[in-house]
C-alpha cells in the first residue's frame, strides 16, 4: 500500500497494520499530538496551552464526547487512529494500548497539539538530515528546567525535542522551522544541552537516543510531550494521551500551515 495520505496512514493504523512511531509516515502530512481529558479540566488545559503556545500549539479541539477532529481530519476516529496511547490514572501512566474504545467517555474533551514531525519533511528537501528518521528511531525527548507558566491545575516544566544538524547548516534549520509557529517553530535552545538542564544527552527521557556525528550540534525544538509532564503533576483521574512519536496524522498539508 503507498502510504500517501493522511487518511491512508489512519487506514493503516485503525487496522493494526502500523503499529511503530510515525515520523516517516505520510510525508507531507500534518501529524498532532493528543490529550483528551474530561470535561471539568478542559478549560484549564486550554488555558495551559493558550499560555504556552511554543510546545502546545493547539490545531483542533473536539466538542465534549466528540471523537473526531472537524478541522483538521473529518474521517478520523481519536479513539482508534493513532498507533499507541498512553492511559494516565492519578498522574500515573498505567499502560500503553492500541485502541482506546474501551476507555471512551461521553464528558471527553479532546485537543490535538502541533507536532514537529511536521516541519521534517521541509528539512529533508533543503538537505538538513533527520538522524531518527536515517535511523529508523523515535526522536529522542527531553524534559528540561525551563518553567511553563502555569493554568489552573497544569503546571510544569518544557519537554525539548532534540536534532543532531551540522554545524553548517544550523542557521537554515532554523530559518526553516520558525516559518512553522503552528508546529513549534523555531528552536528554543541550540547547543550545550545542559544550559536547559538535559545532563545525559545520550539517554532522552522519552524516544530513542540517536547519533551525534563531530561535525553536528544538538538542537533543540519544544515539543508536545509537554502536557504529559503537567499531567503527572497534576494528577487528574483519568487522561489519554499519544505515546511519544506515536502521532495522529491530520489530512493537512504541511505547507498549509507555513507562513512565508
Amino acid at each position: 500500500m503507498v502510504i500517501n495520505t493522511g487518511e491512508i496512514a489512519r487506514k493503516l493504523i485503525r487496522e493494526e497494520k502500523w503499529t511503530g512511531p510515525t515520523p516517516a509516515l505520510a510525508p507531507g502530512y500534518t501529524q498532532a499530538n493528543l490529550v483528551i481529558l474530561p470535561y471539568q479540566y478542559a478549560l484549564d488545559f486550554f488555558l495551559f496551552c493558550h499560555r504556552n503556545p511554543k510546545p502546545c500549539p493547539v490545531l483542533d479541539v473536539c466538542e465534549k464526547g466528540k471523537f473526531t477532529p472537524v478541522l483538521t481530519a473529518d474521517t478520523g476516529d481519536l479513539r482508534r487512529d493513532l498507533p499507541k496511547y498512553r492511559i494516565y490514572e492519578n498522574g500515573v501512566m498505567t499502560k500503553e494500548v492500541s485502541s482506546i474504545v474501551e476507555y471512551w467517555q461521553d464528558d471527553f474533551v479532546s485537543f490535538l497539539l502541533g507536532c514537529s514531525f511536521t516541519f521534517e519533511s521541509a528539512l529533508m528537501k533543503s538537505g538538513i538530515p533527520i538522524r531518527h528518521i536515517e535511523e529508523e528511531r523515535n526522536v529522542p525527548m527531553y524534559t528540561t528546567n525551563i518553567p511553563c507558566k502555569p493554568a489552573g491545575i497544569f503546571n510544569g516544566t518544557m519537554v525539548v525535542s532534540m536534532r543532531p544538524i551540522p554545524r553548517q547548516l544550523v542557521d537554515k534549520a532554523i530559518e526553516i522551522t520558525s516559518k512553522f509557529p503552528k508546529v513549534h517553530g523555531a528552536p528554543i535552545h541550540v547547543g550545550n544541552p545542559e544550559d536547559i538542564g538535559i545532563n545525559d544527552l545520550e539517554n532522552p527521557d522519552f524516544g530513542d537516543g540517536v547519533t551525534i556525528n563531530k561535525d553536528e550540534v544538538p538542537v533543540f525544538w519544544a515539543c508536545g510531550v509537554t502536557p504529559q509532564v503537567a499531567i503527572m503533576r497534576a494528577k487528574p483521574e483519568l487522561v489519554i494521551t499519544h505515546a511519544p512519536g506515536h502521532m495522529f496524522i491530520t489530512d493537512i498539508k504541511d505547507e498549509e500551515l507555513m507562513e512565508l
